[in-house]
């Protein structure tokens, strides 16, 4: 792995001393290439690298070819605001990224200061595109309550006189998806449906190995792993070797390639969580744009991508359609592009919602693959089944939800500038 960070390295330093003639437009993405969550923040990159490379082939944005901006996050929401202040003064039309929701949210509000528009590509919190909402952020993944609705659907009637014990991550995404699976799930009893919360950024090994002890205690049926990056992997390996896959059903609410590839197969065999997107999707399902950005990834990449890949590819075909539509990088006339936009891609059909900037669309339910179908497959890559695909109308909020939640957060029912 420490060889595919240095890779990645590599190349984004290549990538970004490329000069044209025609004078660029910046779009700054800002990640973490350090921390806990830095593969994710990688396989961003490389999502990133890949979308910049083709458009420009393509003819750039309106004849403009994009030069590609990077600053690192550590997954910290003060590192988050100066990166995007940086990109900004470096000439940035656009800011994307994230990794973290805490570091989206702030990194939003900065872009918004300076009438920048901010697209998240990883941030889980209902808070991104909710009560923090605001015209100049828009959040192209899924969020927790449609993660927390597509696992209601598939536990279903397993939660009858079954207890969960959660194991959550304290800080905006943790405790925002705690919620929402507490909701859907029926499981609002904190004192039969008990929970820890764990320091983010990075708990201590001692602190998660006391969680999941708790947890072993507690009688409970279902493991509910509320963490991301490398503190899922030392929870996931820590769980393995207490026996706990023998206890109880352990549940990745958010689950990504790059974790379950650091966990191992023998440890994910069997694990349930939800995706945004699988590299399988597109075949499964027969997408053929999906598809070529597989093989095009594979190609540039020698891997499969992975779900914050497809986010940050996505991300930046979608600012160059918005702004042929509004025929400029103008910042409302690309908001009013974006807003209400319906699109297909690497799945099946998306929209930007007008009334939050949510992106609807599908959230897939999966179950990690046995070991031995692992280590079978091709570069051993194919790691996980998809159980369940929960479509995006039946996944996201209410607009009634929506501004319930803004209003018992002293916020309008509209969004703000």
């Amino acid at each position: 792995m420490v060889s595919r960070l240095l890779r990645s390295t590599v190349w984004l330093s290549l990538f970004l001393t490329v000069s044209s003639h025609a004078a660029p437009v910046k779009i700054g993405l800002i990640h973490p290439t350090t921390g806990r969550y830095q593969h994710m923040g990688f396989d961003m990159a490389q999502g990133a690298i890949l979308a910049v490379e083709e458009i420009n082939r393509d003819g750039g944005i309106l004849g403009q070819p994009i030069e590609l901006l990077t600053a690192n996050t550590a997954s910290h929401p003060e590192q988050g605001q100066q990166a995007v202040r940086s990109l900004i003064q470096q000439g940035a039309t656009f800011t994307m990224g994230a990794a973290a929701s805490d570091v989206a949210i702030a990194a939003g509000k900065t872009a918004a200061k300076q009438d920048r528009l901010f697209f998240a590509a990883l941030s889980y919190a209902n808070e991104t595109t909710g009560v923090d909402g605001h015209r100049h952020i828009f959040r192209e993944t899924t969020n927790s309550w449609m993660t927390a609705k597509a696992l209601s659907f598939y536990l279903g009637q397993k939660l009858k006189d079954q207890r969960i014990f959660y194991v959550t991550a304290d800080y905006s995404w943790g405790r925002s998806l705690e919620s929402s699976i507490r909701k859907f799930t029926d499981t609002k009893d904190t004192q039969t449906h008990r929970s820890v919360l764990t320091s983010y950024p990075r708990p201590r090994h001692s602190e998660l190995q006391s969680a999941l002890q708790q947890a072993a205690a507690s009688d409970a049926d279902i493991l509910m792993l509320s963490l991301l990056g490398g503190d899922m992997v030392s929870a996931l390996q820590l769980a393995h070797n207490m026996g706990l896959k023998d206890k109880m059903e352990i549940v990745v609410p958010n689950l990504t390639q790059s974790m379950a590839n650091d966990a191992g197969p023998s440890i994910m065999e069997g694990i349930v969580g939800t995706v945004p997107w699988y590299w399988q999707v597109p075949y499964q399902f027969g997408h053929p744009r999906g598809q070529a950005f597989v093989e095009a990834y594979l190609t540039r990449f020698d891997e499969y991508p992975d779900s914050p890949a497809a986010s940050a590819y996505s991300i930046l075909y979608q600012i160059r359609e918005a702004a042929e539509r509004a025929g400029s990088f103008n910042t409302d006339a690309m908001i009013q592009a974006l807003e209400g936009h319906h699109y297909m891609l690497l799945k099946d059909p998306q929209h930007w919602r007008q009334f939050d900037h949510q992106n609807v669309q599908s959230t897939y339910v999966v179950r990690a693959k046995a070991r031995d179908e692992v280590m079978r497959s091709e570069r051993r890559g194919d790691l996980l089944d998809i159980l369940l695909t929960l479509p995006g109308n039946m996944g996201a909020r209410s607009y009634e939800e929506w501004s319930e939640a803004r209003s018992l957060a002293g916020k309008t029912a509209s969004l703000e500038h």
